[in-house]
């Protein structure tokens, strides 16, 4: 490895998984730039001589895309066409030994807390001066915020607290800093994200302290939009709708995986929680913040699951009429509690009920969308995209929601732009919508 005073070498951090790992990816180019050390964030073929890939190990599609990646640049090392491959993430802290035994050509093996440690392979300092500044590889006026790491719940079929360990929260004062700083580099929509949002300030303030975070980042100059991503349901704190309601920053949409609404797979899920409260738990969101989106995600094929507990999640779905709904096939993990049962529902089923489950919130979204044709919404403009501009309302959230295609004809418009349009057609997942006139 060459050194900082020979540092003509090129890094690319390649970053797989959720946005979590994306802040991670991103607090490390930032370490990496501040010492001087060329790196780039490029998910394609680069030039790169040195590569990092920051894997994912949530499920065995995310496992499976991990270690194909890692193969791919293993082969391009033994070719000559990099000369260092280093490995960190989810996938690198749970399956360490495995990988170092199959995968020899990875010059180093790191866990998700590590970073100091990868940093001192290229003789790079890690500077604690530059938490809460990061560069974001995200387009210029989004950029997410990770307010806590790991997880205290004990779900069956999650393997997270494996890879990231028990809940630590950021202290209200670094995370306002770093809103700070993400606001003066034109940052305009902050998400919030957490493997569990409503447990923020336990552990440092020994009380739920989200609303006391949002009220202070609402107040913050430059931010118009917060969004919140990945709250738990279970004992869920109600403050926490009065504080969207209070604050005009914070976006009336709320992630909430809620995974099921049969009490049996709710038990053996461990969710702490059942079908009953979560009905009672989306009608007192609503009831609150009547506008609210409610993002949810449901998983199908958990061991045991009969057709009877899936007829009721479709039930549930249909009674609920989720905004936004999600599904994953259960992947069973090693460690869990879940995988001391056995995985008894086929591939074949678990895939035709997504399918199904699916199909019920493509109706259900389709007729909420087409309710919003000849309203006048306020969008977000993301990107340009042929003969449109392609944007947000305040009830979506990049890459997995809702779309709103504006016509480009006879008006020019910005990246980062905020527009009022008037939605004039829809599909089950996007909008088209014309420039309002003032």
């Amino acid at each position: 490895m060459k050194t900082k005073a020979q540092n003509n070498f090129k890094v690319n951090v390649v970053t797989l998984g959720c946005s979590k790992n994306l802040v991670d990816s991103e607090n490390l180019i930032t370490q990496l730039a501040h010492n001087e050390i060329n790196v780039t964030h490029i998910d394609g073929e680069t030039d790169a001589d040195v590569i990092i890939v920051n894997t994912c190990g949530f499920i065995d599609l995310a496992k499976e895309e991990s270690i194909n990646t890692i193969l791919h640049y293993a082969d391009k090392k033994n070719s000559g066409e990099i000369e260092r491959l280093f490995v960190t993430g989810c996938l690198s802290q749970r399956y360490k030994d495995q990988l170092e035994e199959e995968i020899p050509e990875v010059d180093g093996y790191f866990g998700t807390m590590d970073m100091p440690a990868l940093l001192a392979r290229f003789e790079a300092d890690y500077r604690h001066e530059l938490i809460g500044e990061r560069m974001i590889t995200t387009p210029q006026h989004f950029a997410y915020l990770k307010i806590s790491e790991g997880c205290n719940r004990t779900c069956s079929f999650c393997a997270i607290p494996l890879m990231r360990g028990g809940h630590i929260s950021r202290t209200i004062e670094s995370l306002v800093q770093e809103a700070t700083y993400l606001a003066a580099q034109g940052v305009k929509e902050l998400i919030l994200i957490a493997q569990e949002l409503t447990y923020y300030g336990l552990d440092l303030y020994k009380r739920r302290a989200l609303p006391e975070l949002m009220d202070a980042l609402n107040r913050i100059d430059g931010v118009q939009w917060i969004r919140l991503h990945y709250a738990y349901p279970s004992k869920f704190p109600m403050e926490i709708f009065d504080a969207i309601r209070r604050n005009d920053k914070i976006c009336n949409y709320l992630d909430m995986p809620l995974q099921h609404a049969s009490d049996n797979m709710l038990k053996a899920m461990r969710r702490q929680t059942t079908r009953e409260y979560q009905a009672e738990l989306i009608n007192t969101a609503r009831a609150i913040v009547p506008d609210i989106a409610i993002r949810t995600t449901m998983l199908v094929g958990f061991p045991g699951e009969t057709e009877e507990d899936f007829e009721d999640m479709c039930d549930f779905v249909r009674e609920m009429r989720f905004e936004r709904l999600g599904v994953f096939q259960y992947s069973h993990e090693e460690s869990t509690h879940g995988y001391e049962m056995e995985d008894d529902v086929p591939a074949e089923l678990k895939e035709e009920r997504a399918n199904t489950l699916m199909d019920i919130q493509r109706s259900i979204s389709l007729e909420k969308n087409q309710e919003k044709i000849g309203l006048t919404l306020k969008i977000l403009i993301d990107r340009k995209e042929g003969d449109s501009y392609v944007g947000r309302t305040e009830y979506d959230s990049p890459e997995v929601d809702n779309e709103v295609f504006v016509s480009v004809q006879n008006h020019y418009l910005r990246t980062g732009d905020f527009i009022m349009a008037t939605i004039t057609d829809a599909t089950e997942y996007d909008l088209y919508a014309e420039l309002a006139t003032s």
